[in-house]
């Protein structure tokens, strides 16, 4: 597998998504920048710059997950992105593996068409000590299974103080703010790319506590 690296705002969606919906299993896809794409390669470098929170209930029903994932990719070919990959988070506090997660389909709808992707579990033990390690496990489509890869930290988060500025995020509650294609679904009005969260992750880490003090 290349290397994978993760954007701030891609990791704090993520872990925003599962602290909004605690009680709940949770998915969504990865995007990857597309200018670093080489079409038809194996195993290359990804950088996954940004997250859309996909559901928090509607796991297994096709025509919301269709529609999700067809704005999805009119949106990322816009902005030059690719969908690279899958996240989850299970109902379960002890279950933090592939098998148990929700939407396995399509994390293999997105293989299909990028052999490069990855899934990410989140890691609900981790998660309730995010600020030591993050809170995820990469996993690789090999050999027709999904197979966990180990992770270094200073390589997978292109920012070193993601883990404090996500910490950030949470201390302030703004994970109720993030909005998942559940809540758009239920209102049309509310914004499932989350441009407000990302204006406060493009602040520095301290700039960013004292926004949220105010």
């Amino acid at each position: 597998m290349g290397d994978v690296t993760l954007e701030t705002k891609a990791y704090a969606k993520i872990i925003l998504h599962a602290a909004k919906y605690r009680h709940c299993a949770v998915n969504g896809v990865l995007l990857a920048d597309g200018s670093k794409i080489k079409d038809g390669a194996k195993n290359q470098d990804l950088e996954i710059v940004d997250t859309i929170p996909l559901f928090h209930h509607s796991h297994y029903v096709s025509p919301m997950a269709e529609v999700a994932l067809t704005q999805i990719e009119t949106m990322a070919q816009a902005d030059n992105l690719v969908i690279a990959g899958y996240y989850a988070g299970c109902e379960n506090f002890g279950a933090n593996t592939v098998e148990a997660c929700p939407g396995q389909k399509i994390a293999e709808k997105i293989v299909e068409y990028f052999p490069s992707a990855v899934f990410i579990v989140i890691d609900n033990k981790r998660f309730m000590q995010h600020l030591d390690s993050p809170a995820i496990k990469l996993h690789k489509y090999s050999d027709g299974k999904w197979k966990q890869r180990e992770i270094n930290m200073k390589m997978l988060f292109s920012n070193p103080d993601v883990l404090k500025t996500v910490s950030y995020l949470l201390q302030y509650g703004v994970e109720k703010d993030l909005v998942d294609f559940d809540n758009y679904l239920d209102d049309t009005t509310q914004d499932w790319t989350n441009r407000g969260i990302e204006k406060l992750l493009a602040m520095n880490t301290k700039d960013t506590s004292h926004k949220l003090k105010d």
